[in-house]
């Protein structure tokens, strides 16, 4: 099965729309939609003579680039309303996230990775057609919010290469079986309805009830992070404990979770109060799911110890999918319970789905150090005129094709709209059955493409299993990216200087 040409299951980050202006990827990347304040100085303490913040293998972030990010995640935290932890701590906060990023642009580089302008130009069209204006009026409005345009590329060509980063290392090693996909689907017999955030009044209490909930339990979680490092000796241990022990009697107190999280969470998702998203109960770890059991939401787990240190954890919101309508009943007359974001619904097939489906093979030469654009084409220039001298594609995907389908000759299947990436499916519907494509590009290297038919089918069932398997993948790919960050930390060169003037707080 050919998994790298797929549409990863995450919603992409580009799908951004008007009124919610400023990319998704901002706070972590520390872009804002607004003109930055100017930055408050920081403490003489921190200040270095060379001006250095931290070293990640060879390359140098500076306290310079450190202020400016602060700056733009600073506004962005307080349009979301998220208490912004004093500069020093802040400082230290975006540091990691700027690390982090630092890490991924390596890992990208090492693997050959390169987001083309005309990738960045497709992405730029796709924003513009989802809020129904046009390129240019798009451009006005960036240019509305105080950002270049310059720079409004240069977040999407890093949100790019950063989608394709996650597919090629967390995605495409996620396994979700046809078993996996039947529990699901046995249990989710109705639409996920989420129940309202703990700070919105609830819906008065009807005389006819709604159905009983017979679907998973979906949990929105937001956590502190007390990060403990690899083999520490007991004392560091205890510190730790101590430490997160500290900002539970806080929060019990009264405290801002967010502004806490903010402040002293080293998960990932600190600077956006900690927030971990909507899953599945059963799709959080278990240590979370037993440590939030009995909590209702607004309420706190207490100290959860795993092998990453300490967590404190907050339910947000918690709620049951409710059982679909019968076809031709009625809608309950009572106000609904607001709905879980698009990302975590399946929505129901109303009837038959009749889609035209196309079975291919293709051939994937990817780019990297040693293999560049002009290489990759050249392979399979040469591949292309073996073929209509009458060598087999299929015996030619097995011996070159770098992609998972390979030992199958390079078959895909059949392959439904949408379901592989832009560049490839345009390249596919131009062919006739039996015809080869020239070389094409898409996001994860070249390919050639032949088509062997088509046919239509009704896909009512195998719309249902695709979004159930979306589903489950969204429960897995956040744990699974955190890990391959923490790889990507383990086997890089830090020297974060910030860190070492806070007192190895991290």
């Amino acid at each position: 099965m050919m998994s790298g040409l797929r549409h990863p299951a995450r919603v992409l980050s580009l799908a951004i729309v008007l009124g919610a202006w400023a990319p998704a990827s901002a706070l972590a990347a520390g872009q804002s939609a607004h003109k930055p304040a100017p930055a408050k100085a920081a403490p003489a303490t921190e200040q270095f003579v060379d001006g250095i913040a931290a070293i990640v293998d060879k390359e140098v972030i500076t306290l310079a680039e450190v202020d400016a990010r602060a700056v733009q995640v600073r506004r962005q935290m307080e349009q979301q309303r998220i208490p912004v932890p004093e500069a020093p701590v802040l400082r230290r906060q975006v540091l990691q996230q700027m690390i982090n990023a630092t890490l991924q642009n390596h890992e990208a580089a090492r693997v050959g990775i390169r987001v083309s302008d005309a990738q960045v130009d497709q992405a730029v069209q796709t924003i513009a057609q989802r809020n129904r204006i046009t390129v240019e009026q798009l451009r006005h409005e960036i240019a509305n919010s105080g950002m270049s345009w310059d720079a409004y590329r240069a977040d999407l060509r890093t949100q790019i290469q950063d989608d394709i980063l996650r597919q090629r290392f967390v995605e495409d090693r996620i396994t979700i079986s046809d078993s996996d996909i039947d529990a699901f689907l046995s249990m989710n017999a109705g639409q996920p309805i989420l129940a309202p955030s703990v700070n919105a009044p609830a819906p008065a209490p009807q005389p006819d009830a709604a159905p009983a909930p017979t679907g998973p339990e979906l949990v929105e979680l937001a956590q502190i992070l007390i990060e403990v490092p690899d083999y520490a000796a007991n004392s560091v241990v205890q510190e730790k404990r101590k430490q997160a022990e500290d900002i539970l009697r806080k929060l019990k107190t009264g405290a801002d979770f967010a502004g806490v999280a903010a402040a002293a969470s080293n998960g990932p998702q600190a600077l956006e109060g900690g927030n971990m998203g909507v899953r599945p109960l059963r799709d959080w770890p278990d240590l979370f799911v037993q440590a939030i059991a009995d909590t209702p939401p607004g309420g706190l787990s207490g100290i959860v110890q795993s092998g990453r240190g300490f967590h404190i954890l907050k339910v947000l919101r918690r709620g049951y999918a409710q059982p679909r309508p019968a076809p031709g009943s009625a809608a309950p007359a009572q106000a609904a319970p607001a709905p879980a974001p698009a990302a975590s619904r399946a929505p129901a097939a109303s009837g038959p789905m009749m889609v035209t489906q196309t079975h291919a093979r293709h051939i994937l030469i990817k780019t990297s150090k040693v293999v560049d654009d002009a290489k990759a084409r050249a392979t399979l220039e040469s591949l292309r005129t073996r073929i209509e001298h009458g060598e087999s594609f299929a015996e030619l995907a097995r011996r070159y094709s770098e992609d998972a389908s390979a030992p199958q000759g390079g078959d895909l299947g059949w392959l439904n709209p949408g379901q592989t990436v832009p560049a490839f499916e345009q390249a596919m519907n131009a062919l006739q059955d039996g015809q080869v494509s020239e070389p094409v590009k898409s996001p994860f290297g070249w390919h050639l493409i032949q088509v062997e038919g088509r046919q239509t089918k009704n896909m009512e069932e195998e719309f249902r299993r695709m979004q159930a398997r979306r589903e489950l993948m969204e429960g897995r790919i956040g744990p699974a990216y955190e890990d391959w960050l923490d790889q990507l930390r383990s086997q890089a060169y830090i020297d974060n200087r910030l860190e070492k003037t806070a007192g190895g707080g991290r």
